[in-house]
This record gives structure tokens, sequence and C-alpha cells, in this order.
């Protein structure tokens, strides 16, 4: 969601559009038959390929030249059709294409160097009247904190007016009146895009997490933590350094590793159960790789771990037990037959 009233404030630089200027698209065209004279060239060659061809046969001593020289100059004819309608149809539409994509970005280009010519500074009370939009846009999302709408709303404005202010900024002059109030308007504007960024992350990033933890499938809860991710990445590119979105960030690609390290526990304690001892350790062992992933060392990882392995040990017990009852049983069959 944005706002038309910051659109009109641009920095008093001049462009000359004309020289931008290309030569209609006319001017210059691919090279391209009509199709009338295209075939009648192609039936041309397509006959002369054919009396080549019989005369060629005729004194080899063929009995029906006439046949294979038919069939050759068929098949002119085909590759004919084919050249025109296929590959250089291809080769024209493409041309045709690239140089209409190059019309379009020269004409933007003209648009926005002509519309440069039209601009006028900021005046004070422009500026004023901007920054007490914000004010009031910023105490209406704070108000209803719990959307996130009106945080990323908030958000929107104040980037358009910092890019606004930049520009202004550098044509102010030093002694001008307006370099104190852009001065205080990009420190309002800052403080309240960092403030209504780091809420709306905070929001989202609960409301997937959240959602993530209802879904009863494994790919449906890391799709939406990972969209929670996505959220959390795209404010660290304005703040880097902010320890609440790297702290945030950490704690959900725990969350992520903890769902696929649980899923993994919960599928070889299943395959357990139904004695399929291999599957069981295998489970085991995946849900051990996502935890030599996670990042954290702490005393819960090496508790986990050590659960996951004694269970790996349990379940080879179990196996080697199954395994030698099979033998005693299979002995006990022999046993009895030999009786």
């Amino acid at each position: 969601m944005t706002d038309n009233r910051f659109r009109n404030q641009q920095p008093p630089r001049r462009f000359n559009a004309n020289r931008l200027k290309r030569s209609p698209p006319n001017s210059r065209s691919p090279f391209w038959l009509p199709a009338s004279s295209f075939y009648v060239l192609t039936v041309a060659v397509s006959i002369a390929t054919f009396f080549v061809v019989w005369a060629i046969l005729q004194e080899g001593g063929e009995n029906s030249p006439w046949i294979a020289a038919g069939i050759g100059s068929s098949i002119i004819l085909v590759l004919g059709v084919v050249l025109r309608e296929v590959v250089l149809r291809k080769a024209r539409n493409r041309y045709l294409r690239a140089e209409r994509q190059l019309d379009k970005n020269i004409e933007k280009l003209v648009s926005s160097a002509r519309g440069v010519n039209n601009v006028h500074k900021l005046s004070l009370k422009r500026n004023s009247q901007l920054v007490e939009q914000l004010q009031k846009k910023s105490e209406a999302a704070r108000t209803l904190s719990h959307l996130p709408d009106g945080h990323w709303e908030v958000f929107e404005l104040c980037n358009e007016y910092l890019s606004l202010n930049e520009v202004q900024m550098q044509h102010v002059g030093v002694g001008s009146p307006r370099l104190a109030a852009l001065r205080r308007g990009r420190d309002i504007a800052e403080g309240f895009r960092k403030h209504h960024l780091l809420r709306w992350v905070e929001i989202e990033t609960k409301i997937f997490t959240e959602r993530a933890n209802l879904q009863p499938e494994l790919a449906d809860k890391i799709n939406l933590a990972q969209t929670a991710l996505l959220t959390i990445e795209s404010a660290l590119k304005f703040y880097p350094d902010e320890e609440q979105l790297i702290d945030s960030k950490s704690a959900l690609k725990e969350f992520i590793g903890s769902v696929k390290i649980s899923h993994r526990i919960e599928n070889a304690e299943k395959e357990a159960f139904k004695e399929n001892y291999r599957k069981a350790v295998g489970q085991y062992r995946d849900a051990l790789f996502y935890l030599a992933r996670e990042d954290v060392q702490s005393s819960e990882k090496e508790v986990i771990a050590a659960r996951i392995n004694a269970e790996i040990e349990r379940i080879r017990a179990l196996e080697k037990g199954s395994a030698k009852k099979t033998g005693n049983d299979k002995k006990f069959v022999v046993n009895d037959e030999d009786n």
C-alpha cells in the first residue's frame, strides 16, 4: 500500500530527453521475402532438383529415375515450407520481440528523463506536512498494534519519504534553512521505519510459526516456517546488525530443525514397533544428521543425541535377538522333521 502524495517531489536535475530518442521501429526490419516470392523460388529449386536428379539417374541406367527425382523434389518442397514457417519465422519473431522491448525500454527512459525536468524542490511547509502525516500513520498503527498491515504501510511510507529526503539533501545548500528540517525529518522517518518494520516482522513470524505448529504434515510445517524465515531475512537487508532479528532467525532455524528431528524420531519409533529395525535405525540416523546441522551447541542438543544413540543400540540388540530367535526356530523345525 503506497501513498501518491510522495510521488510529485523530485530532484531539480535537467536531462535532455530528446537525446534518448530512437529512430522509428520501421526504419530497419529483418530481411523477409513475401510468401509468394519465397514459394515461387522454392518450387523453382524443386523443379530444377527434379530434372538434375532425373538426368543423373537416367545416365546411370536406372529403370525408373523419375520416382527418385520426384522424391527428391518433394523433399525440397517440404524443407522449404519448414524453413520458412518454422526456422525463419521464429528467428524473425525473436528479432521483432527484441526490437519492441528495446523501444519500450527507451520510451520509459525518455519518459522518466522528461519527468525530471518538471520537478521542484521540497519546501519547508511540504516537508513538515509529510513528517506530520508519518507521525499520524505511526500513531494509528501503534493503536492497532496487533495488525501487521498497519505497520507495513508505515514502513513503506517511511521508505518513500526517506528516498525523497535523500534526493533533496543532495541539492540543498549548506546555509539553507531546509537543511535542518530535512535532517530532522530523516531522523524521525528512520525511527518510525525501524520500529514498524521490527513490529511487522514480530507479528508475521508469530502468525506463521503458530500456523506451522498446527499443521499435521511435515511439509506444511516446514513451508510455513520457511515463510517466516524469509520475512526475517527481508528485514535483515535493512538492519543486518539488529540483534532482535538475528535472534529470531536463529530461533526459527532451531524450530525448523526440531520439526525435522521430531518427525524422524516419530517415524523411527513406528518402524521399531513394527519390528522394521533397519528402517528404524535409518530414521534415527537421519535425526542425528539434522541434529548435527544445528548451529547452536547446548546441553539439550547433547541429551537428544545421547538418547538417539541409545535407541539405536537398543534396536540393534533387538534385531540381533530377533535374528537369533529366528535361527533357533528354523533349527527346531529341522529337528522335528528328522524325528
